[in-house]
């Protein structure tokens, strides 16, 4: 099965006093790059990256998890030591202000619970160690569902490659076809050139002229370039049944393409072969535009 490299996937959840919502985005890459923004959750980016390891091969992927803690659900803890501390720099803060002669306004008690860590979510630290463990498997299911979109999309892109490589084989073979109506117009052309040879004063050797005909004929020759090419359907056709991962050797084998086209453009001297050339261009430069989203 191939698989595109662009994909989307989106998922909820809660737990206890936490509540969140992961965002799993996919574009092309060369490798697999995976760019993670996460809460400070002991043990959740290994495992996400793990997990992820395990089935994703190329592309740019970026997981984002918004994460916020419901205090009002579970009541509040007061964090005794970290009461301590503040109240410790308060009145530190207090007595560096009297030496200095100033006076600050006195805080009040709920702007000293109002600073951070003072109160806690009662549940949230009991299920502190669970939660990187329901994390992971909510991150499990929306994998799966970003997996499916890539299939999807690459279920797409199958048919388009398909049709692509059609077309090339196609081209080709009417490529064969065209080489008969120009290699009457190139023998044509060489018996005409013959004669006029043939009319000068100077004589030329017969040798010399044999071997003049013969290096014309192998610069004109694209039987190999059209083998090549029709070896090369027969190969892309093999990678898009044998599926995911194959971007990089469809990449590879879609510039192959474009070399033997460039080639039979520059060999074809005969207006219908230099036409089908062009249009075999054409469709490849559609085909490694698709070959991108691979894989």
């Amino acid at each position: 099965m191939l698989r595109s490299m662009t994909a989307f996937a989106t998922r909820s959840g809660a737990f206890g006093t936490a509540s969140w919502v992961w965002e799993m985005r996919g574009v092309n890459g060369k490798g697999l790059d995976l760019r993670l923004r996460l809460p400070e959750v002991a043990g959740l980016e290994a495992g996400i990256r793990a997990a992820a390891g395990k089935c994703l091969v190329r592309g740019n992927v970026t997981v984002s998890l918004r994460f916020q803690a419901v205090a009002a659900a579970a009541g509040l803890v007061l964090n005794e030591a970290a009461l301590e501390a503040a109240l410790a720099a308060l009145a530190e803060t207090e007595r560096q202000a009297d030496l200095r002669g100033l006076t600050l306004a006195p805080a009040t008690a709920a702007q000293v619970l109002g600073l951070r860590g003072i109160l806690e979510p009662g549940e949230m630290a009991a299920q502190e160690d669970n939660l990187a463990e329901v994390l992971l498997a909510d991150f499990e299911a929306m994998l799966s569902d970003f997996n499916d979109m890539r299939a999807a999309e690459g279920a797409a892109l199958a048919q388009v490659l398909t049709g692509q490589i059609d077309r090339i084989g196609a081209l080709a073979q009417a490529a064969d076809g065209a080489l008969v109506m120009r290699a009457e117009a190139i023998a044509e052309g060489h018996r005409a050139a013959l004669a006029r040879v043939m009319e000068q004063p100077a004589e030329i050797a017969p040798e010399r002229i044999a071997q003049e005909l013969a290096l014309m004929a192998v610069r004109l020759d694209v039987t190999e370039e059209l083998d090549r090419l029709r070896a090369h359907v027969g190969a892309a056709r093999e990678l898009l049944a044998q599926g995911s991962p194959v971007g990089r050797k469809l990449d590879f084998l879609s510039q192959e393409f474009m070399r033997e086209a460039n080639t039979l453009c520059s060999k074809a001297q005969n207006a219908g072969l230099t036409a089908i050339g062009l249009d075999l261009k054409a469709v490849i430069d559609q085909m490694r535009e698709q070959v991108q989203n691979v894989e």
